[in-house]
Protein backbone atom coordinates (compact mmCIF):
# COMPACT_ATOMS: atom_id res chain seq x y z
CA UNK A 1 0.00 0.00 0.00
CA UNK A 2 1.48 3.40 -0.97
CA UNK A 3 1.69 6.32 1.43
CA UNK A 4 -1.34 8.19 0.03
CA UNK A 5 -3.57 5.12 0.32
CA UNK A 6 -2.27 4.52 3.85
CA UNK A 7 -3.04 8.07 4.97
CA UNK A 8 -6.52 7.95 3.42
CA UNK A 9 -7.14 4.65 5.22
CA UNK A 10 -5.95 6.31 8.44
CA UNK A 11 -8.33 9.24 7.93
CA UNK A 12 -11.22 6.87 7.28
CA UNK A 13 -10.43 4.95 10.46
CA UNK A 14 -10.28 8.15 12.55
CA UNK A 15 -13.64 9.31 11.20
CA UNK A 16 -15.28 5.94 11.85
CA UNK A 17 -13.99 5.89 15.44
CA UNK A 18 -13.97 9.63 16.20
CA UNK A 19 -16.10 9.23 19.35
CA UNK A 20 -13.95 6.41 20.71
CA UNK A 21 -10.81 6.89 22.87
CA UNK A 22 -8.33 6.54 20.00
CA UNK A 23 -4.95 8.22 19.54
CA UNK A 24 -2.40 8.34 16.75
CA UNK A 25 -0.72 5.15 17.99
CA UNK A 26 -3.99 3.26 17.47
CA UNK A 27 -4.28 4.68 13.96
CA UNK A 28 -0.66 3.74 13.11
CA UNK A 29 -1.41 0.12 13.95
CA UNK A 30 -4.35 0.14 11.52
CA UNK A 31 -2.05 1.02 8.62
CA UNK A 32 0.82 -1.23 9.81
CA UNK A 33 3.30 1.56 10.40
CA UNK A 34 5.53 2.37 13.32
CA UNK A 35 4.35 5.34 15.36
CA UNK A 36 7.27 7.43 14.09
CA UNK A 37 6.84 6.56 10.41
CA UNK A 38 3.09 7.22 10.52
CA UNK A 39 3.51 10.49 12.45
CA UNK A 40 6.05 11.80 9.96
CA UNK A 41 4.16 10.81 6.80
CA UNK A 42 0.79 12.05 8.09
CA UNK A 43 2.28 15.40 9.14
CA UNK A 44 4.11 15.89 5.84
CA UNK A 45 1.09 15.09 3.66
CA UNK A 46 -1.67 16.84 5.63
CA UNK A 47 0.23 19.67 7.33
CA UNK A 48 -1.04 18.69 10.81
CA UNK A 49 -0.50 15.77 13.15
CA UNK A 50 -3.03 12.96 13.55
CA UNK A 51 -3.49 14.05 17.18
CA UNK A 52 -4.41 17.56 16.03
CA UNK A 53 -6.76 16.16 13.39
CA UNK A 54 -8.67 14.06 15.93
CA UNK A 55 -8.87 16.95 18.41
CA UNK A 56 -9.97 19.53 15.82
CA UNK A 57 -12.62 17.25 14.35
CA UNK A 58 -14.08 16.51 17.80
CA UNK A 59 -14.16 20.16 18.83
CA UNK A 60 -15.71 21.19 15.51
CA UNK A 61 -18.42 18.54 15.89
CA UNK A 62 -18.96 19.46 19.55
CA UNK A 63 -19.54 23.12 18.59
CA UNK A 64 -22.16 22.19 16.03
CA UNK A 65 -23.92 19.91 18.51
CA UNK A 66 -24.07 22.58 21.22
CA UNK A 67 -25.63 25.05 18.79
CA UNK A 68 -28.10 22.69 17.15
CA UNK A 69 -29.31 20.62 20.11
CA UNK A 70 -30.30 20.84 23.76
CA UNK A 71 -27.41 18.68 24.96
CA UNK A 72 -25.67 19.80 28.16
CA UNK A 73 -22.05 20.90 28.27
CA UNK A 74 -21.06 18.03 30.56
CA UNK A 75 -22.70 15.44 28.29
CA UNK A 76 -21.00 16.96 25.25
CA UNK A 77 -17.64 16.97 27.03
CA UNK A 78 -17.91 13.28 27.88
CA UNK A 79 -19.15 12.37 24.40
CA UNK A 80 -16.14 13.96 22.74
CA UNK A 81 -13.51 12.43 25.00
CA UNK A 82 -13.00 14.96 27.82
CA UNK A 83 -12.88 13.86 31.45
CA UNK A 84 -14.42 17.06 32.84
CA UNK A 85 -16.32 20.18 31.76
CA UNK A 86 -13.26 22.23 32.76
CA UNK A 87 -10.86 20.48 30.38
CA UNK A 88 -13.48 20.58 27.62
CA UNK A 89 -14.12 24.29 28.15
CA UNK A 90 -10.39 25.04 27.98
CA UNK A 91 -9.90 23.12 24.72
CA UNK A 92 -13.17 24.44 23.23
CA UNK A 93 -12.22 28.05 23.97
CA UNK A 94 -8.78 27.66 22.37
CA UNK A 95 -10.33 26.22 19.22
CA UNK A 96 -13.49 28.34 18.81
CA UNK A 97 -12.49 31.51 20.65
CA UNK A 98 -15.58 31.37 22.91
CA UNK A 99 -16.67 29.19 25.81
CA UNK A 100 -19.33 26.46 25.47
CA UNK A 101 -21.61 28.30 27.89
CA UNK A 102 -21.61 31.41 25.68
CA UNK A 103 -22.47 29.28 22.66
CA UNK A 104 -25.45 27.83 24.52
CA UNK A 105 -26.78 31.28 25.43
CA UNK A 106 -26.66 32.97 22.05
CA UNK A 107 -25.92 32.34 18.40
CA UNK A 108 -22.19 32.61 17.75
CA UNK A 109 -19.84 32.16 14.84
CA UNK A 110 -17.90 28.96 15.40
CA UNK A 111 -14.95 27.42 13.60
CA UNK A 112 -15.53 24.41 11.39
CA UNK A 113 -12.88 21.78 10.74
CA UNK A 114 -14.17 19.53 7.97
CA UNK A 115 -13.30 15.95 7.21
CA UNK A 116 -10.06 15.67 5.25
CA UNK A 117 -9.92 13.72 1.99
CA UNK A 118 -6.59 13.16 0.25
CA UNK A 119 -6.54 14.12 -3.42
CA UNK A 120 -3.58 14.17 -5.76
CA UNK A 121 -3.20 17.36 -7.78
CA UNK A 122 -0.55 18.10 -10.36
CA UNK A 123 1.06 21.50 -10.07
CA UNK A 124 3.78 23.39 -11.84
CA UNK A 125 5.45 20.63 -13.84
CA UNK A 126 8.63 21.01 -11.81
CA UNK A 127 11.32 18.33 -12.05
CA UNK A 128 12.45 16.41 -8.98
CA UNK A 129 15.80 14.75 -9.58
CA UNK A 130 16.69 11.53 -7.82
CA UNK A 131 18.73 8.41 -8.32
CA UNK A 132 18.12 4.78 -7.34
CA UNK A 133 21.03 3.08 -5.59
CA UNK A 134 21.38 -0.57 -4.58
CA UNK A 135 23.65 -0.78 -1.57
CA UNK A 136 24.87 -3.68 0.53
CA UNK A 137 24.58 -3.64 4.31
CA UNK A 138 27.02 -1.47 6.21
CA UNK A 139 27.71 -0.36 9.75
CA UNK A 140 27.86 3.08 11.27
CA UNK A 141 29.47 4.20 14.49
CA UNK A 142 26.94 6.57 15.96
CA UNK A 143 26.24 8.91 18.83
CA UNK A 144 22.54 8.22 19.41
CA UNK A 145 19.80 10.05 21.22
CA UNK A 146 16.07 9.27 21.44
CA UNK A 147 13.60 12.00 20.46
CA UNK A 148 9.83 12.26 20.81
CA UNK A 149 7.92 11.50 17.60
CA UNK A 150 6.35 14.97 17.86
CA UNK A 151 9.81 16.53 17.48
CA UNK A 152 9.58 16.24 13.71
CA UNK A 153 6.38 18.27 13.41
CA UNK A 154 6.51 20.82 16.23
CA UNK A 155 6.95 24.28 14.76
CA UNK A 156 10.15 25.90 15.99
CA UNK A 157 11.47 22.72 17.60
CA UNK A 158 15.29 22.77 17.61
CA UNK A 159 16.07 19.58 19.54
CA UNK A 160 17.81 17.82 16.65
CA UNK A 161 19.80 20.89 15.47
CA UNK A 162 20.79 21.41 19.12
CA UNK A 163 21.98 17.79 19.22
CA UNK A 164 24.23 18.48 16.21
CA UNK A 165 25.64 21.59 17.88
CA UNK A 166 26.25 19.73 21.14
CA UNK A 167 28.08 16.95 19.30
CA UNK A 168 30.27 19.49 17.54
CA UNK A 169 31.15 21.21 20.81
CA UNK A 170 31.89 17.87 22.51
CA UNK A 171 34.33 16.70 19.81
CA UNK A 172 32.10 13.83 18.66
CA UNK A 173 33.18 14.17 15.03
CA UNK A 174 36.85 13.82 15.99
CA UNK A 175 36.06 10.59 17.84
CA UNK A 176 34.05 9.16 14.94
CA UNK A 177 36.79 9.97 12.43
CA UNK A 178 39.25 7.66 14.25
CA UNK A 179 37.19 4.60 13.29
CA UNK A 180 36.76 5.16 9.55
CA UNK A 181 38.68 5.93 6.39
CA UNK A 182 35.65 7.80 5.05
CA UNK A 183 34.69 11.00 6.81
CA UNK A 184 31.25 11.41 5.30
CA UNK A 185 28.80 12.31 8.09
CA UNK A 186 25.40 10.63 8.48
CA UNK A 187 22.32 11.95 10.24
CA UNK A 188 20.51 8.65 10.63
CA UNK A 189 17.06 7.94 12.06
CA UNK A 190 14.78 4.98 12.60
CA UNK A 191 11.88 4.02 14.84
CA UNK A 192 12.86 2.15 18.00
CA UNK A 193 9.84 -0.17 17.72
CA UNK A 194 6.35 -0.22 16.27
CA UNK A 195 4.81 0.90 19.56
CA UNK A 196 7.41 3.42 20.71
CA UNK A 197 6.59 7.11 21.15
CA UNK A 198 10.23 7.94 20.45
CA UNK A 199 12.66 7.41 17.60
CA UNK A 200 16.42 7.02 17.55
CA UNK A 201 18.49 9.67 15.80
CA UNK A 202 22.22 9.23 15.39
CA UNK A 203 25.14 11.30 14.15
CA UNK A 204 27.51 8.83 12.60
CA UNK A 205 30.31 7.82 10.27
CA UNK A 206 30.95 4.49 8.58
CA UNK A 207 32.56 2.01 10.94
CA UNK A 208 35.76 0.19 9.88
CA UNK A 209 36.26 -1.76 13.10
CA UNK A 210 38.02 -1.47 16.44
CA UNK A 211 36.89 -1.14 20.02
CA UNK A 212 33.60 0.69 20.33
CA UNK A 213 34.16 3.85 22.40
CA UNK A 214 32.02 4.32 25.48
CA UNK A 215 28.79 6.16 24.82
CA UNK A 216 28.63 5.16 21.13
CA UNK A 217 26.62 2.49 19.30
CA UNK A 218 26.96 0.37 16.19
CA UNK A 219 24.08 1.07 13.83
CA UNK A 220 23.45 -1.71 11.29
CA UNK A 221 21.98 -0.53 8.00
CA UNK A 222 20.29 -3.30 6.02
CA UNK A 223 20.91 -3.98 2.33
CA UNK A 224 18.16 -2.51 0.18
CA UNK A 225 17.29 -0.17 -2.66
CA UNK A 226 17.59 3.53 -1.88
CA UNK A 227 16.09 6.60 -3.48
CA UNK A 228 18.58 9.45 -3.15
CA UNK A 229 17.63 13.13 -3.32
CA UNK A 230 19.87 16.19 -3.26
CA UNK A 231 18.91 18.99 -0.87
CA UNK A 232 19.83 22.12 -2.78
CA UNK A 233 20.43 25.23 -0.68
CA UNK A 234 22.71 27.04 1.73
CA UNK A 235 20.87 26.25 4.97
CA UNK A 236 19.19 23.29 6.65
CA UNK A 237 15.78 24.65 5.57
CA UNK A 238 16.26 22.82 2.27
CA UNK A 239 16.08 19.46 4.09
CA UNK A 240 12.48 20.00 5.22
CA UNK A 241 11.51 21.27 1.77
CA UNK A 242 13.01 18.19 0.14
CA UNK A 243 11.20 15.84 2.55
CA UNK A 244 7.96 17.67 1.74
CA UNK A 245 8.47 17.04 -1.98
CA UNK A 246 9.39 13.39 -1.39
CA UNK A 247 6.08 12.71 0.34
CA UNK A 248 3.89 14.89 -1.85
CA UNK A 249 5.48 14.45 -5.27
CA UNK A 250 7.85 11.50 -5.51
CA UNK A 251 6.15 8.76 -3.49
CA UNK A 252 2.57 9.25 -4.80
CA UNK A 253 3.65 9.21 -8.46
CA UNK A 254 6.60 6.80 -8.46
CA UNK A 255 6.67 3.01 -8.68
CA UNK A 256 8.20 2.74 -5.21
CA UNK A 257 7.01 2.56 -1.60
CA UNK A 258 9.13 3.88 1.24
CA UNK A 259 10.07 1.19 3.76
CA UNK A 260 9.48 1.74 7.46
CA UNK A 261 13.17 1.45 8.31
CA UNK A 262 16.37 3.46 8.67
CA UNK A 263 16.73 6.55 6.49
CA UNK A 264 19.45 9.14 6.64
CA UNK A 265 20.93 12.44 5.58
CA UNK A 266 24.40 12.11 4.08
CA UNK A 267 26.88 14.98 4.31
CA UNK A 268 29.79 14.12 1.98
CA UNK A 269 33.27 15.02 3.20
CA UNK A 270 34.01 16.63 -0.16
CA UNK A 271 31.13 18.72 -1.40
CA UNK A 272 31.90 21.47 -3.89
CA UNK A 273 28.37 21.83 -5.24
CA UNK A 274 25.27 23.69 -4.07
CA UNK A 275 24.05 20.46 -2.45
CA UNK A 276 23.63 20.91 1.31
CA UNK A 277 23.26 17.16 1.85
CA UNK A 278 21.58 14.08 0.39
CA UNK A 279 18.48 12.31 1.73
CA UNK A 280 18.53 8.51 1.37
CA UNK A 281 15.21 6.69 1.84
CA UNK A 282 14.81 2.88 1.75
CA UNK A 283 12.37 1.75 -0.94
CA UNK A 284 10.78 -1.26 -2.56
CA UNK A 285 8.86 -1.72 -5.81
CA UNK A 286 5.09 -1.30 -5.47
Amino acid sequence: MDCIQSIQKALDYMEEHILEPINYEDVARQVYMSNYHFHRIFSMITGITATEYIRNRRLSMAGQELVLSNTTIIDTALKYGYDSPESFTKAFSRFHGVTPSVVKRAGMHLKSFNRLVIKITLEGGTIMEYRIVERESFQLLAKVLAFRNETISEEGNTEIPDFWKACGSAGIFDVLSKYTAKHDIYGVCAPISKESNHFDYGIAMEYDGGNIPEGYKIWDVKPTLWAVFKCIGDTADCIGKTWDRIFKEFLPSSEYNMLDDTDFELYPEENNSDCFCEIWIPIEKK
